[in-house]
């Protein structure tokens, strides 16, 4: 497989699946560049080695064809603006006109296409793919996938189009190496004691990650709307938190799973609790298996946080997904914010530590500790999903699997 580090870009015109579903406000101004300063070094390395960029990607979640909220022309001035080179943008992105833009591309310029999911192509129309995908690879030499955050799907411009070409023309952008590189430090060589923190609302969406981790990990943390389905399975009283009935059973059985492997398990001791859903709510301290009838719990509480803490700056290796409250109200992020502040203390000691996850690296940047911990993912689903072990589309296409 090639290596983006190794090839010689010069006089190649290069076709990029890059993420820049980024957030845009009411004058279509980015919002959040994240994304797009992931994938810097791979177009700068492009246009440093004398090719030229063709940029492919989506922007949110058109239905029905072309519509200007989704138009990528809206991300070319900030894109412009990074980069440091006037950025070129074509209003579609397969036939006559894009091939023609292609082909007047010179070296050191880069082109936008315009949003792929314009078109049922790219991702809905199994059938119109082939077709689709090699009219994108039309009119150029080598393809990169550098979007981690859509990997895990066979859409045209992440799978389909790197059939179109051989294996010394197709590679993985830097952004994707950084990704795999970090998670297979956590999956394959984590350094022990190696602790998994998994947050978020339900144990279901979580079940698959956090039996993979189970022959991996020597400690696992539990958090977020997930603790109550625990608490419950275990005969607690947990008010009106909520809960996954219907999942009882598989939390009894992670526990006993955990036991038999010696993973020590750790669920929130004491919570935050409300009498509503609401910023606004009224709030009381209790422990989790204790909650009053009526009352939620919408965060973990201080005997927790201290305990999970405690965990977390003894570990040399730590994996992060899901928050452990409603992390959006303010009044119900203490929690999640100190599990950030830990993971940053972790690091600072030599631990190696993995963010994944929409609310955990919203934290992670909330509290302005990005370059305080070893590595942030920039994609939710896909690094979910390679942490489960299963093979992701846009990497096997890469890697020949």
């Amino acid at each position: 497989m090639v290596n983006i580090s190794d090839y010689n870009f010069k006089g190649k015109k290069a076709i990029v699946r890059v993420d820049f579903n980024v957030p845009l406000n009411e004058n279509f101004e980015v919002t959040d560049n994240t994304r797009i300063r992931g994938a810097l070094s791979t177009i700068k390395k492009i246009i440093e080695d004398g090719g030229s960029a063709v940029l492919m990607s989506h922007l949110g979640r058109p239905k029905n064809g072309p519509e200007d909220k989704f138009s990528l022309k809206h991300v070319v001035p900030e894109l412009s603006k990074l980069v440091g080179v006037d950025v070129k943008f074509v209003d579609d992105c397969i036939g006559d006109k894009v091939l023609q833009a292609k082909k007047d591309l010179q070296p050191g310029e880069i082109l936008v296409l315009e949003n792929l999911r314009f078109y049922k192509a790219e991702n809905k129309d199994k059938d119109a793919m082939p077709e689709f995908a090699k009219q994108l690879a039309e009119g150029c030499d080598v393809y990169v996938n550098d979007a981690f955050g859509t990997a895990h799907r066979r859409h045209a411009s992440t799978a389909v189009v790197a059939e179109y070409f051989n294996a010394d023309n197709k590679m993985f952008g830097f952004l994707i190496n950084s990704e795999l590189k970090a998670m297979d430090k956590v999956i394959k060589e984590a350094e022990k004691p190696f602790t998994a923190i998994m947050g978020g609302a339900k144990v279901s969406d979580k079940i698959q990650i956090i039996e993979n981790l189970l022959d991996r990990a020597d400690n696992l943390i539990i958090g977020g709307g997930m603790t109550y389905t625990f608490i419950k399975a275990k005969g607690g009283k947990i008010g009106n938190s909520l809960c996954e009935d219907d999942k009882l059973d598989m939390a009894l059985d992670i526990l006993k799973k955990a036991e038999e492997k010696g993973v020590k398990v750790y669920i929130p001791i004491d919570a935050v609790n409300a009498d509503k859903f609401d910023a606004d709510a009224n709030t009381m301290i209790s422990k989790t298996d204790e909650t009053p009838d009526g009352w939620m719990g919408l965060d973990i509480a201080d005997e927790t946080i201290a305990t999970f803490t405690e965990v977390i700056k003894n570990s040399k290796t730590v994996l992060w997904n899901g928050p452990m409250g409603v992390f959006e109200m303010d009044k119900f992020s203490k929690g999640t914010s100190a599990i950030a502040k830990a993971l940053a203390d972790a690091t600072a000691n030599g631990a190696f530590t993995l963010v994944g996850g929409g609310d955990s690296v919203a934290a992670i940047n909330k509290n302005k500790l990005a370059d305080k911990v070893s590595y942030v993912s920039t994609g939710g689903g896909a690094m979910l999903e390679y942490m489960e072990g299963k093979v992701l589309p846009g990497i096997a296409a890469i890697r020949g699997e």
